[in-house]
């Protein structure tokens, strides 16, 4: 097995740093992109010690097969290395989230494994652990400051949506009428996937986007939203999601208006149900994120840190994701595309 990934398109080079600052209006910096960062380390140790300890993994709901594979390879990497580990949703509620730092402090853990319920409101959740002398590893999603989380691993959005972008409009042949779906306003993921497609597509005078609707990364918002727009316009030829919830949603819509083969959808996540979706052609690609791989690298860092003092590796690290479709299908595994 293991994780083969794609470098991304030259069309998105020139936003790439862009998938590392989140959401416009930030406070980080726009930065280089590459597989890590060259951006500064991150907070200094203040002491090394010994592997062992509880390690708290805090992810979103573990419903979503995406959260749940993270969630389930943070866990297992960390009692490989011989820690004890938890893991709870905060169900992308600050409040919950800062209620189940607040329990990791209070727990003794050694150090936090974070997937994020929004870019600015965990920035002081993330500092108050730092304070208390717990370090945290984002995974997935980033938060708008820098020197505050021992680590910021995620996938390389920009890249990984240009890939879709590219795929979506070849196989559009460079016009039609589409719908765009967003994900939720306050994760960083869902500009900076919508910007990295509007690279790419933008360059086509013939492609028209006559629709541009939040689903909030939900699949059923998603149907709704997809089955009222297809009725008001049953013309349209695409629809490209920010994830692959709502491009199931997006799938399902169509089906229901009698469209499947007519209308091209894509996604991203590369989650098992749009591997399948692919498969039975009601798809047409999805970015795989590398989330297994991204979890798995941030308890390792959390190891070496607790044992060394350090990580070795900047706050910043871009992870490319690579293109998953027909060609490819055969050989995903769970969030992970065999060589």
């Amino acid at each position: 097995m293991r994780r083969t990934f794609r470098t991304g398109a030259v069309l998105v080079a020139a936003i790439s740093a862009l998938a590392l600052t989140g959401c416009s209006g930030g406070t980080a910096e726009p930065e280089e992109t590459t597989e890590a960062t060259t951006e500064a380390a991150a907070p200094e140790a203040e002491a090394a010690g010994e592997a062992g300890g509880l390690i708290a993994v805090i992810t979103p709901s573990h419903s979503n097969v995406f959260f749940k594979a993270e969630a389930a390879a943070a866990v297992a990497m960390a009692e490989e290395l011989g820690y004890e580990a938890q893991a709870d949703s905060h169900d992308d509620d600050p409040n919950k989230q800062s209620e189940l730092i607040d329990a990791a402090i209070s727990n003794g853990a050694v150090a936090i494994i974070l997937d994020n319920a929004g870019a600015d409101v965990t920035v002081g959740a993330v500092q108050k652990a730092a304070d208390a002398g717990i370090p945290v590893f984002l995974i997935d999603r980033e938060i708008n400051e820098s020197g505050v989380a021992m680590a910021q691993i995620v996938s390389n959005n920009s890249q990984g949506a240009g890939l879709v972008g590219e795929s979506f409009v070849e196989a559009m042949d460079g016009k039609g009428r589409y719908i765009e779906l967003l994900g939720r306003e306050t994760d960083t993921n869902a500009a900076v996937r919508s910007d990295a497609y509007h690279a790419v597509i933008d360059q086509y005078a013939d492609m028209e986007m006559v629709a541009q609707e939040t689903a909030n990364w939900d699949q059923q918002e998603a149907f709704t939203k997809v089955e009222t727009l297809l009725q008001a316009d049953p013309n349209v030829q695409g629809i490209i999601a920010g994830n692959d919830t709502m491009a199931l949603g997006a799938v399902a819509a169509v089906a229901a208006a009698g469209l499947t083969g007519q209308v091209i959808v894509a996604g991203f996540d590369g989650s098992p149900d749009a591997a399948e979706a692919i498969k039975a052609g009601t798809m047409l690609a999805t970015g795989l994120q590398p989330a297994v791989h991204i979890a798995e690298l941030a308890v390792q860092q959390a190891d070496l840190y607790i044992r060394t003092g350090e990580t070795g590796q900047p706050e910043k690290q871009s992870i490319d994701c690579v293109l998953i479709d027909a060609s490819n299908v055969d050989r995903y595994t769970t969030f992970a595309l065999e060589d």
